[in-house]
């Protein structure tokens, strides 16, 4: 029988980032939580948890830590239907999402659902193509993806397409691409990048030109918000989401560098396939509002 006070005390430990954090999250002193891990470790025949800082779970460890989000899950679902005390603390739902949809149509999506069900959201961000890493390896209960393939043990649901185009200030466009915007004037403009796993400049320059560009001088700004306020400081040029970029060009803040070149992301929802009301309600409640959003007026 797994001792789930110990799984508890992995958890927090990952998730906080820490063996002090855990303790204090726990109400423990740093010595008993390290005195669990030692115990759950020594029960399961191996290392669970890097000791490293911050601690990374193993591979069996994050199973274990996995395991011990579902079955959290379905106890809050239980506890108030079997006790006369509701559960002292609300539901969190730790999900996947892209910065992209975060800083445009996510947050809308969540927020009745969430207020009306007391849901606490633990926000994990990545790339819109690494989120799916997140559900796989357990850290998260759903997330946001382009990822098509039902995942083992999930459900995947379409949302909608996001559109990107390409787009700089007035000024950069004066200063870089006065001759247009080619293959040669890109050799030397600084563009940007979410981070390197980010292929959504190569994708719209592979549609635009036929092939991808060689090595170009990137910023690598993981932040959408700074992204874009990257691009309006006239920094450099890049991919934005219709969403973010029509209202800033409407006001001559931005210009479309190639007006006949957009591509559509596919956006994808997977959650554990779990019997769990919360996920139920959650998703349910959460695709029809995010459909609503992304197919537009």
């Amino acid at each position: 029988m797994i001792d789930y006070k110990l799984i508890e005390a992995l958890a927090q430990v990952i998730e906080e980032g820490g063996f002090e954090k855990a303790a204090a999250k726990l109400h423990l002193t740093q010595s008993a939580v390290s005195q669990r891990i030692k115990m759950i470790e020594e029960w399961a025949g191996r290392i669970l948890v890097t000791r490293t800082i911050p601690p990374v779970a193993t591979e069996a460890g994050l199973k274990l830590v996995s395991h011990y989000r579902k079955v959290k899950l379905l106890e809050d679902d239980l506890v108030p239907e079997i006790s006369q005390v509701s559960a002292l603390t609300p539901t969190t739902l730790a999900i996947g999402v892209n910065a992209d949809s975060l800083a445009t149509w996510f947050l809308p999506a969540v927020a009745d659902t969430a207020k009306e069900h007391g849901l606490i959201l633990d926000l994990h961000v990545d790339d819109q193509e690494q989120t799916q890493k997140l559900l796989q390896n357990g850290q998260v209960c759903a997330c946001i993806s382009t990822y098509r393939r039902q995942l083992q043990g999930c459900r995947v649901e379409r949302l909608g397409a996001v559109e990107y185009g390409l787009f700089c200030t007035p000024l950069f466009a004066q200063k870089w691409f006065q001759g247009g915007f080619d293959l040669q004037s890109i050799q030397a403009a600084p563009t940007i990048r979410f981070n390197r796993q980010d292929n959504l400049n190569k994708n719209i320059f592979s549609r635009l030109f036929g092939r991808e560009p060689g090595h170009l001088p990137t910023f690598y700004i993981p932040s959408s918000e700074k992204f874009v306020d990257c691009i309006l400081q006239s920094l450099c040029y890049g991919v934005i989401p219709s969403q973010q970029s029509k209202p800033l060009c409407s006001r001559g803040l931005l210009v479309d560098l190639a007006p006949a070149c957009k591509i559509e992301i596919d956006l994808y929802y997977h959650c554990w396939n779990l019997k769990s009301k919360t996920i139920e309600i959650f998703t349910r409640e959460f695709i029809a509002k995010a459909r609503q959003i992304l197919q537009g007026p």
